[in-house]
């Protein structure tokens, strides 16, 4: 065992997070992490790697074991260069460098000094630190990140490209245990092949944060945080769907089973008490007024047991005998609630024409050209690198339907749109005015900025919808909502307005499981066009239409 972590209790605020929960992780073992947006997924991770001592238990590693982990925020670092980020993340590093570097202007004829020196570069050697410069070059074009890491700052990179620092920093760590949260979201499909391969290869212990089914695909074990404990699920994602599917449909019966207890138990106290008044044999009463204790007392112990989060992908779902899945769809917890009421038109009239269409910046050319044409119904997906042009095609596409001059230089083709069409976009990343806002001044905001009525029942509505707290959340600035609460508050604005045309940016990124499922099935009934920028696998398939290449 590498590492243990029990947690008696912790807690933020009124909300108790976790309750007895208790995990291991194996030497080389790779785990995913999975849960409901805001069960503490991140907050683990502070814990193993001591940025919050703030809870009732105990970690503990083995003897000697080195652990690394992803770096969500980079206050403070905004000044370093990619290289020197990198090496001073890197263990031993810093130690090893100065040994080195200074051991020889004061070492004279030590024997110890000299016998530490020695050792110092055969470390030093053995880490690969010799070549860690073209080791960290490699490993960033890897993942499509052509810069230079002598002076690039990571004050100058964009989100995206922290997240690939972060992946090469713990990649060429070679730690025991690596902690990797979201790794994928912003990846192309070609690296996030590159991040599976070294997954399935490493031979570090490593625990990542994701729900991300492709990179579920080969774990060797799911922890799934829910109701305050963890579920250890052994195997691969497909593995946990179907152990998920036994486990929940258990408990459900289970659930039931207390459920129908608490009504017999209802009914036994109050006739107990009858039969305890009516007695006039003393022998009688004490036998009666007995049962109605011991029947309250029970009482008392099953009705202070908490309902259990119940969720089943729709496959497995769809399989369960006709009771079970009854019983499920009636306790099964709360998901977003995605409403599409997209009126339904039958015509086939093209939407959008996308015609030779290349565009860049200055005088290069980014793409291509490009042709398709988007009708009432279809959907495209645009696919290509990170870089390619994808998001700059989006852009233009939006720029040119609201009767603006696009930023980018049209180098051939151009692009024709039917007239006052309604277009919902969910982006990757929130727009800045937003952030400074209220939750609730976000939504007005969004409403009003589309000429929509908007009420603050409506606005309570729309928060319970996507599993908002209509009070505490209500006033939350969205600076300090969580990256699910984030990419929900995308999917409200995306929908405001009933659009004829969603334009999707990577939406699985942030989602938990059940939300990614709920979307693609909103998705499925959406009767308008659908334009989106995916490299999930299976929200692709899931979603279909035709593929459009967007590339040099």
């Amino acid at each position: 065992m590498i590492a243990h972590i029990s947690i008696n209790s912790k807690s933020f605020g009124d909300k108790q997070l976790y309750k007895e929960l208790d995990i291991r992780v194996q030497r080389g073992e790779k785990v995913g992490l999975i849960g409901r947006n805001g069960t503490g997924k991140s907050t683990l991770f502070n814990l193993m790697s001591g940025l919050d001592k703030d809870y009732d238990g105990e970690i503990t590693l083995g003897k000697n074991i080195v652990m690394i982990s992803s770096r969500q925020e980079h206050h403070g670092f905004e000044d370093n260069t990619v290289l020197e980020y990198i090496l001073g993340d890197l263990p031993e590093y810093a130690k090893l460098k100065h040994i080195i570097e200074t051991y020889p202007l004061h070492m004279g004829e030590s024997d110890h000094k000299m016998q530490v020196y020695s050792d110092t570069l055969e470390r030093f050697g053995t880490l690969g630190y010799y070549e860690i410069e073209n080791d960290v070059e490699r490993a960033l074009s890897d993942y499509q990140l052509e810069i230079d890491i002598n002076t690039k700052k990571i004050g100058d990179l964009s989100g995206g490209q922290k997240r690939m620092v972060e992946l090469v920093k713990v990649q060429r760590a070679r730690a025991d245990l690596a902690l990797i949260d979201e790794p994928t979201n912003h990846m192309d499909y070609i690296a996030k092949a590159s991040f599976v391969n070294w997954l399935r290869s490493a031979d570090e212990a490593v625990v990542v944060i994701t729900h991300d089914r492709d990179v579920l695909g080969v774990v060797d074990r799911i922890i799934e945080i829910r109701d305050g404990k963890a579920y250890s699920f052994k195997g691969n994602y497909n593995d946990y769907l179907k152990s998920n599917t036994q486990n929940i449909t258990s408990q459900v019966n289970e659930f039931e089973n207390v459920q129908r207890r608490i009504i017999n138990l209802k009914a036994d106290v109050v006739r107990f008490r009858r039969m305890k008044e009516r007695s006039r044999d003393p022998g009688t009463i004490h036998r009666f007024k007995s049962l109605e204790q011991r029947s309250v007392k029970e009482l008392a112990e099953l009705s202070v047991t908490e309902k259990p989060t119940f969720w089943i992908d729709r496959e497995s779902a769809g399989d369960l005998g006709t009771k079970m899945a009854e019983s499920y769809s009636e306790h099964k917890a709360r998901n977003i609630k995605v409403r599409t009421k997209q009126k339904v038109d039958k015509s086939e009239r093209v939407l959008i024409k996308v015609d030779n269409l290349s565009l860049g910046y200055g005088e290069s050319a980014l793409f291509a050209p490009v042709n398709f044409e988007l009708r009432v119904g279809g959907k495209i997906e645009l696919k290509g690198r990170n870089g390619a042009g994808k998001t700059t095609l989006v852009q233009t596409i939006l720029s040119t339907v609201a009767g603006k001059k696009p930023a980018p230089t049209v180098f051939s083709g151009h692009i024709e749109e039917e007239q006052k069409l309604k277009i919902g976009v969910y982006e990757q990343e929130i727009d800045s005015k937003y952030l400074s806002m209220t939750l609730t001044e976000a939504i007005e905001h969004i409403h009003l900025e589309k000429d929509l009525t908007i009420t603050p029942e409506k606005i309570k509505q729309l928060l319970s919808d996507y599993l908002f707290n209509p009070h505490a959340d209500a006033v939350m600035p969205l600076s300090k909502l969580s990256g699910g609460q984030k990419a929900r508050f995308q999917l409200i604005n995306m929908l405001a307005g009933d659009p004829q045309i969603l334009i999707l940016d990577e939406p699985t990124n942030h989602l938990d499981l059940p939300s990614i499922e709920e979307l693609e099935d909103a998705l499925s009934q959406y009767h308008g066009a659908v334009i989106y920028i995916s490299h999930d696998s299976f929200f692709t398939k899931n979603l279909g239409g035709d593929v459009v290449e967007v590339k040099a």
